[in-house]
């Protein structure tokens, strides 16, 4: 199964007056049944929970239901890239890497793996969900 590793800001929360990213149910339905999914974001460092009390002010809970069974932690201390079996068949989720981060992505030839989310493009999470289900097939 493939991997996709998610930050939360920017990806499933907006950055502006923080609230659930539009579409983000159907694409956390979507995610968490067909990956295998990790957590990569600051809210995440070994433990869930955190990431999960965060975004219970902004989801419902059954999508933080299905977030809590369907999405492990991952555990990294400077750089997510830390977190990423690059060796794995895998896509990253992030609204903005580090540069060192995708100069590490790039020096072991998957940058290509690498999906940058701008939730000020409108149906964003729609966009990148049809690529995904490209993958799945």
């Amino acid at each position: 199964m493939i991997k996709l590793y998610l930050d939360i800001d920017g990806v499933l929360l907006t950055t502006k007056h923080t609230r659930a990213a539009p579409g983000v149910d159907v694409f956390i339905d979507f995610i968490t049944s067909h990956f295998e999914c990790y957590w990569l974001t600051t809210h995440c460092k070994g433990d869930s929970a955190p990431a999960l009390r965060y975004l219970s002010r902004f989801l419902h809970s059954d999508t933080i239901n299905k977030l809590k069974h369907g999405v492990l932690p991952t555990n990294w201390d400077t750089l997510k890239t830390e977190a990423i079996d690059t060796r794995s068949d895998f896509y990253w989720l992030d609204d903005q890497p580090f540069q060192a981060e995708r100069a590490y992505l790039q020096a072991n030839g998957v940058a290509d793996r690498l999906i940058t989310v701008n939730l000020d493009h409108p149906n964003e999470l729609l966009t990148i969900q049809a690529s995904l289900q490209q993958l799945i097939r």
